[in-house]
C-alpha cells in the first residue's frame, strides 16, 4: 500500500485524541465517539482543499483513509462480513456529514450546533465544538494540502 498520505492520517488521529473533545462525556468516549470526530475533521479537511486541481489527490486521500479505518476495525478483531457493513455504515455516516457541513460557513450558530447533534451526542458542548471546528478550519486555511501531504503544516 501506497503510503503518501500517512501524515495526514496520522494528524487526523492526532486531532481526535484530544481530550478536550470528550471532557464533557457522561460515559466513557467509544470507538464510534473517536471515529465519528476522525470522520469530522477528515469532512472539514476535504471540504477546505477540495477544488478541480486536486480532485484526483482527493480522491486518492479519501481511498487511503478509508483503507486505514477497515485496517483498523480488523485490528479491533471484527470479522468479514461484520467489516462489510462497518465500513458501509462509516462510508454512508461520512457522506451525510460532507452534505450537513456543506453550508457550514454560512449557517448560524444554532444551525451549525443542530448539525454537530445531528452526528453526536447531546452531552457535548456545543459551543465549545463549533469555536473548535472553526478554529480547525482557519488552520487547515493557513496550510497548503501539499504541507499536509508532506506533515510540515503548522499545528
Amino acid at each position: 500500500m501506497n503510503d503518501n498520505y500517512i501524515y495526514i492520517y496520522n494528524s487526523l488521529v492526532k486531532l481526535t485524541r484530544n481530550k478536550d473533545l470528550y471532557k464533557n462525556l457522561i460515559k466513557q468516549d467509544t470507538f464510534s465517539d473517536r471515529l465519528t470526530f476522525f470522520l469530522l475533521h477528515f469532512n472539514f479537511f476535504l471540504k477546505v482543499f477540495k477544488n478541480k486541481n486536486n480532485k484526483k489527490i482527493l480522491q486518492e486521500i479519501h481511498d487511503y483513509i478509508f483503507k486505514q479505518l477497515e485496517l483498523s476495525i480488523r485490528e479491533i478483531g471484527y470479522g468479514d462480513q461484520s467489516i462489510n457493513k462497518k465500513m458501509k455504515d462509516y462510508l454512508n455516516l461520512f457522506y451525510s456529514m460532507l452534505d450537513k457541513f456543506h453550508y457550514w460557513e454560512s449557517s448560524s450558530i444554532e444551525t451549525k450546533g443542530s448539525i454537530l447533534l445531528t452526528f453526536l451526542d447531546e452531552n457535548y458542548d456545543k459551543d465549545f465544538l463549533i469555536s473548535y471546528f472553526d478554529n480547525y478550519k482557519l488552520n487547515l486555511l493557513n496550510n497548503t494540502l501539499n504541507s499536509h501531504i508532506k506533515g510540515v503544516f503548522k499545528a
